[in-house]
């Protein structure tokens, strides 16, 4: 009974150890398991972090690539401006610079306004003076002052008529343009450039003729026309005027209206050491 008891009790006892050895399997599985998934997690987690390293790397490194196939592209035909819709600076200049308003100075309308007064004057006077002696060959005009400083020689010569026509006719619409043109800049009204290219023109040609006339006076007709040479006096002024107007902006333009006085000048005393020269058998009899 004792011998069959304690097999018993073995058998209880090797029964309940395969009980405890099984549960150790599955312990031991189930730390494996999440073992494994820790570590799997782990894994995966350095694998992402390198691989979202090696993702930032590849992005920086392709950057400075991407800038330089951007840099070393072929520059388009097309200007910035016109792509952008915009007219290109250099059209913009040529075409805007026609159109672009100017503003004159009161200074510049004022002396500018007063020569054309003075030469529509002048021209007013030759033109009655001229309508008198050509009712009255022997009419004297009242600019006739002595041999030299005379209007009526002058008038009756071929230069005088150039055109086939008296010449003072041509002075009076000049003039009244640039009387016009004087209210308006004293008015403050901007005239845009185009108009003072061509007025200064305009004007290039009458002092081309100023000078044909006055050669012709000082050693072709050996006579002087007081009243043309008003004419020939604020005809330079006025062409200094509308060139220094018409000139753009820049050093270069800057320069030229600063010598433009200076060549009027220069010319004046051409012309006063030509007459004076030219006449001083005269002039000299005055003192």
């Amino acid at each position: 009974m004792s011998e069959q008891s304690n097999d018993d009790d073995r058998r209880a006892t090797t029964g309940d150890a395969p009980d405890t050895t099984g549960d150790a399997p599955v312990a031991a599985s189930s730390a494996t398991g999440s073992g494994e998934t820790g570590s799997g997690q782990t894994g995966s987690e350095q694998t992402g972090s390198e691989q979202t390293g090696s993702g930032q790397t590849g992005s920086v490194a392709t950057a400075p690539v991407e800038a330089a196939a951007v840099s070393d592209a072929p520059a388009s035909d097309v200007p910035a401006e016109a792509a952008a819709g915009e007219r290109p600076a250099g059209e913009s200049s040529a075409l805007g610079g026609l159109l672009e308003p100017l503003r004159t100075s009161i200074t510049a309308s004022v002396v500018m306004l007063a020569c054309g007064i003075i030469g529509l004057v002048a021209s007013s006077a030759l033109v009655l003076e001229r309508i008198e002696l050509a009712l009255d060959p022997n009419y004297v005009p009242s600019c006739s002052i002595n041999p030299i400083l005379s209007c009526g020689t002058v008038m009756k010569t071929e230069q005088a008529s150039f055109f086939g026509f008296t010449n003072t006719v041509l002075g009076l619409p000049a003039f009244a343009v640039i009387i016009t043109t004087g209210v308006l800049a004293l008015g403050r009204v901007k005239l845009p450039r185009w108009y003072w290219i061509g007025q200064t023109l305009a004007t290039t040609l009458g002092f081309i003729f100023v000078n044909y006339l006055a050669f012709q006076s000082i050693y072709r007709i050996n006579a002087l026309c007081p009243y043309c040479m008003v004419v020939w006096t604020v005809t330079p002024i006025i062409l200094v005027l509308s060139f220094r107007q018409a000139l753009g902006r820049g050093r270069v333009s800057t320069a030229l209206r600063d010598g433009a006085w200076v060549v009027l000048v220069v010319w004046y005393a051409i012309i006063i050491l030509m007459a004076g020269e030219r006449f001083w058998y005269y002039w000299k009899t005055l003192f």
